[in-house]
């Protein structure tokens, strides 16, 4: 009987994926680019996207354990095996929803390995402790300290909206890798990884040689999974997708590139799939929102909210790498972390202007993204919004205006007074949710020769041109829509033409009239 792939669903220990027989895509190659390149590191990628299984990785690279890299390409190298003094410093465990969290992390992670080192400590605070540490372990190992930091940044985007825990931690944290400068003839290497990079932290101000890898084309394919990785390691498990929905090989190679696969970390890079979602679907033999499930976007949401941000120009927009590289507590962009935090991706590049062009990654990040924004514009709950939408979709296919426009109107009952529907951006950017949800063609703000359309739905039967007025009236918005002949462009298509006049009431909160032509 033929042995079955093992998944290492949720794996991240490198050492207990080898030892447990785990399908293990081969990112040592990696390895031998760091360890002949620079002396301290920082690559950013999404949340669970391999960051830290390629730490792990490194560690046992370091700490000699070469049978676990039996076959690997790494083994094939001239390397020693000789082990180094290795400290990982892994902050993902914890939600750093309080003031003592991260003094208890550190203190334990201080504690354990000075416990190894048989020191006891005799300085006062975390940051010199961390530098005695650093020395201790150089010293009697006669060789330079690894130090691996995994998603150093964690305490400070958690917070990102707590200026003072923020500053806080920021402090704290500026002044424990302040060490990575002043103990440098102690260390070997330094690799952080994270979400960001924020550019007012000390660890990069002080360190002038760090390596911000996160967009070298050459570090494109650190983590996640290209498809070439995906065609060579992958085969069994997409023969067995194929097999139960009775699809082609390359069916189903195609289905899986418009769900998972569309990330880009540089202006060179090759389509990239997210490993969370690939590894699960590959397991379950099912298809479904993987990444978006593990973590809701709540930042993301609670960014949008709280700005003027037009959501479908975000969603499409251009800008340069500078805008996408770092975070700024005093002027967080909604780019930057949307990017960063794997919702938005590059789409393009513009070499002559060194612009870059964003969009959604693939249909996981589009539907799951769209469809947990849903609750925080409207009253619809989280566990109805996928029945609420395929409704509103049927209504808007058959032509059933009141239907759909009543549908509408429910959705904006009952909002909670923390969203600002007294701004018109956010009524605006809860309708477009809607619409995208539904999957249908759909533009805003379209220019026409004597304005632009609020609103423009596409079916296979009919044009919807929608107007949105602000504390006005529905006939207003009608009447804008005759004046100025939005619907002339769709005189003779074969489509019925329907034209909508909408007026949101802020005293009210919702759509409190419509009218149709």
């Amino acid at each position: 009987m033929e042995k079955a792939v093992r998944y290492p669903i949720g794996e991240q220990s490198f050492e207990n994926l080898r030892e447990g027989g785990f399908l293990y895509v081969d990112k040592t190659p990696f390895i031998e680019k760091i360890i002949n390149g620079s002396k301290y590191y920082f690559l950013g990628r999404p949340r669970r996207f391999g960051k830290s299984l390629f730490l792990s990785t490194m560690k046992c690279f370091f700490e000699g354990k070469r049978h676990l890299f039996k076959n690997l390409y790494i083994d094939s190298t001239d390397w020693d095996w000789e082990p180094y003094p290795v400290l990982y410093l892994d902050l993902n465990p914890q939600q750093y929803e309080d003031d003592e969290t991260l003094d208890l992390h550190i203190e334990r992670f201080l504690k354990k390995e000075e416990d190894k080192c048989n020191i006891i400590p005799d300085v006062p605070n975390h940051s010199a402790r961390f530098a005695d540490l650093i020395e201790t372990m150089s010293n009697k190992t006669g060789k330079g300290v690894v130090i691996l930091v995994d998603e150093y940044d964690k305490p400070l985007v958690n917070n990102i909206h707590n200026r003072g825990r923020f500053e806080m931690y920021r402090d704290k944290l500026a002044a424990l890798y302040s060490n990575f400068k002043s103990s440098a003839d102690y260390i070997r290497l330094v690799f952080l990884t994270g979400v960001s990079r924020f550019g007012k932290l000390s660890v990069f101000s002080g360190l002038n040689n760090i390596r911000d890898i996160s967009f070298f084309p050459e570090y494109d394919a650190i983590c996640g999974i290209t498809e070439e990785e995906l065609k060579v390691n992958f085969q069994e498990g997409i023969s067995s997708l194929a097999q139960k929905f009775k699809r082609s090989y390359d069916e189903e190679l195609l289905k899986l590139k418009r769900h998972y696969d569309g990330y880009h970390f540089s202006e060179e890079s090759p389509d990239m799939y997210n490993p969370f979602s690939l590894l699960q679907v590959m397991a379950n033999r099912r298809y479904s929102n993987y990444w978006i499930d593990s973590g809701k976007p709540r930042l993301l949401a609670e960014q949008l909210k709280r700005t003027d941000t037009e959501l479908e120009k975000l969603l499409h927009i251009r800008c340069d790498q500078t805008a996408l590289a770092g975070l700024d507590i005093d002027s967080i962009s909604p780019v930057s972390l949307f990017y960063q935090t794997g919702y938005l991706t590059i789409k393009d590049y513009d070499f002559d202007d060194d612009i870059y062009t964003l969009g959604l990654p693939n249909e996981e990040v589009k539907q799951g993204f769209f469809q947990f924004l849903l609750p925080y514009y409207s009253s619809v709950r989280e566990t109805e919004s996928r029945v609420f939408v395929v409704d509103f979709r049927k209504e808007m296919e058959e032509g059933r205006v009141d239907d759909f426009m009543k549908r509408l109107q429910s959705m904006f009952a009952g909002i909670s007074y923390e969203m600002k529907f007294d701004e018109e951006r956010n009524v605006q950017n809860a309708i477009l949710i809607l619409f995208s949800l539904i999957g249908m063609n759909v533009d805003t703000e379209v220019r026409t020769s004597d304005g632009r359309i609020d609103i423009l739905v596409r079916t296979d039967k009919y044009v919807y041109v929608m107007e949105l007025k602000y504390d006005s009236t529905a006939e207003e918005a009608l009447a804008q829509i005759e004046r100025k002949e939005y619907a002339l462009p769709w005189a003779i298509d074969r489509r019925e033409v329907i034209e909508i006049g909408i007026n949101y009431s802020s005293e009210k909160r919702r759509i409190d009239d419509w009218k149709r032509r």
